[in-house]
């Protein structure tokens, strides 16, 4: 994927699965990624709103390596648009 115009690489790791929250916990490993942050996990968390439907919460855990490193804005906003293609996917009639 590219973001900030700049081709970037993440190998994840399953570090849990919890079945009864409905939540997955990702840890990155490898990657551009750890060159600006010490550790990444994305845990992802769905909420059922009804027998159809379900809420998707994204967490971003993230400890940078120093002051100087931006916030992970251009991954929250490929996680919204990737959310939205997600919904747009189960929507389609």
């Amino acid at each position: 994927m590219f973001m900030d115009g700049v081709h970037k690489v993440a190998k994840e790791l399953v570090e849990d699965i919890d079945d009864a929250n409905f939540s997955t916990t990702f840890k990155v490993i490898e990657g551009n990624l750890l060159k600006e942050y010490k550790e990444f996990k994305i845990v992802v968390k769905a909420t059922p709103k009804s027998e159809n439907t379900s809420l998707i919460h994204w967490t971003m855990e993230y400890e940078k390596l120093n002051e100087d490193i931006p916030e992970p804005f251009s991954l929250l906003k490929f996680v919204v648009h990737l959310s939205k293609d997600i919904d747009d996917h189960h929507t389609k009639k």
